[in-house]
């Protein structure tokens, strides 16, 4: 099936807004064994728009347009596939319907600039969009489907969860059908793990798709087959999951933070966070995830000296003559905050972010973490040259591996302990 894509938008063109509606659509369609063939970014011209929804539809067997569905006058969409199809605006029914109960729904006013949205192409079929106000529509042209679509991610989201993908499951042959795994990994880069696999799994199949996407804070692997290669697909994805074992974090669509709230609620045990040098990222990251509040209740930004004493009661002697980024500070940070908390586990990290702050002994870089429980607090010093953000992320990262790790018992030191340290240090 020849996909193609037209993604439109001024925003789009000036590099405003990153597109990343058009790899959510690529990744709902890879599992279908679909894969885009073609992918088009205009901005709001309605010449230009009239003339890619010809041009594509007069060789594509779907074309899915991406934005313009909305109230104001550079959205232009049903516009342009009305032009191209020859057919005329006029009011739907079905999207006034939606748009009337939307708006009855939030007690919110019915304008004129809302009404744009029910005015389509004569003779088109709508298509759903539960989050919105903007429906959906579709009609074709040229032997090609032309669906049109929502820019706003949420809503793109479930339109193709929902309808569109259910649809093409429909026409595609399932023996095409894809068979995906993705692991999601932290402590490996890309050309080491890729080496990894090469020395320790040389006979991988070539029908067997592997590909890596580096992110931060993690790595994802992922497998993928055809349907018909169910049976060697499962078996070197277990061949993959024993060489990476320790290095996984999660799996699927799970970020990291996911699973450590799931091991936390499985074991019915609550964590806690000191925090220095990323500023709340990592309570955040924990927070951000439905259900955490099952396993945490507080955590702790102290970013400045007073605070770390004042809030988990850092001795101020041991700030004096140690520093802030020291072993014994975070030491100190991670037992304050588990009393205080009266939590189970506890990360505690203090760095230098920099660009401005390093020393010799010190560089920019330089992070202190400690993590562990009343039993037992590790601790360890790592270099992560990064620039500011991606440096509070990968500690943060850290910090979240580390605790996994030692809910799930792996006894394996991290590679990245031994690794991550500046060349004065060793």
């Amino acid at each position: 099936m020849n996909i193609q894509l037209l993604m439109t938008g001024n925003e789009l063109m000036s590099g405003d807004i990153i597109d990343s509606n058009s790899a959510m659509i690529a990744d709902q369609l890879q599992p279908l064994g679909i894969t885009v063939t073609r992918r088009v970014t205009v901005g709001d011209n309605l010449q230009q728009l009239v003339g890619e929804i010809q041009y594509i539809s007069q060789s594509a067997d779907l074309l899915i347009v991406n934005g313009g569905l909305g109230p104001t006058t550079d959205d232009m969409t049903s516009q342009a596939l009305a032009l191209a199809t020859g057919t005329e605006l006029v009011e739907n029914a079905e999207a006034l319907a939606h748009l009337t109960q939307w708006c009855e729904q939030r007690n919110a006013q019915l304008n004129a600039a809302n009404l744009k949205q029910t005015i389509l192409p004569e003779g088109c079929e709508v298509v759903p969009n539960p989050r919105g106000t903007a429906v959906g529509f579709q009609m074709p042209l040229n032997d090609c489907l032309v669906v049109c679509t929502p820019g706003v991610p949420s809503e793109l989201k479930v339109m193709l969860q929902q309808t569109i993908i259910p649809a093409l499951q429909n026409l595609v042959n399932p023996d095409n059908a894809c068979v995906r795994d993705r692991f999601h990994t932290f402590g490996l880069g890309e050309s080491r793990l890729q080496q990894l696999i090469a020395d320790q799994i040389p006979d991988w199949p070539k029908q067997l798709e592997l590909g890596f996407r580096a992110g931060a804070p993690t790595l994802e692997v992922k497998v993928q087959s055809a349907q018909r290669d169910n049976a060697l697909h499962q078996e070197y994805v277990d061949k993959l999951t024993q060489l990476l074992q320790d290095n996984i974090t999660s799996s699927g669509s799970e970020s990291q933070a996911q699973a450590l709230v799931k091991l936390l609620t499985e074991q019915q045990k609550k964590i806690t966070c000191v925090e220095s040098c990323t500023g709340g990222l990592i309570a955040s990251m924990i927070t951000s995830v439905p259900g955490s509040s099952a396993v945490f209740e507080a955590g702790f930004v102290t970013y400045s000296n007073a605070q770390k004493t004042a809030m988990v009661g850092v001795n101020e002697t041991t700030l004096i003559e140690n520093g802030a980024v020291s072993e014994q500070t975070v030491r100190e940070m991670a037992a304050g905050g588990l009393e205080k908390a009266e939590a189970d586990y506890v990360i505690a990290v203090s760095g230098i972010a920099g660009p401005d702050g390093g020393s010799d002994d010190k560089p920019v870089g330089t992070v202190w973490i400690a993590w562990g429980d009343h039993e037992q607090i590790d601790a360890a010093r790592l270099y992560l040259p990064y620039h500011r953000k991606l440096f509070q992320t990968m500690v943060a990262g850290t910090g979240l591996d580390l605790i996994r790790r030692k809910l799930q018992g792996v006894e394996q030191p991290a590679n990245y302990l031994t690794e991550r340290v500046h060349p004065s240090w060793k």
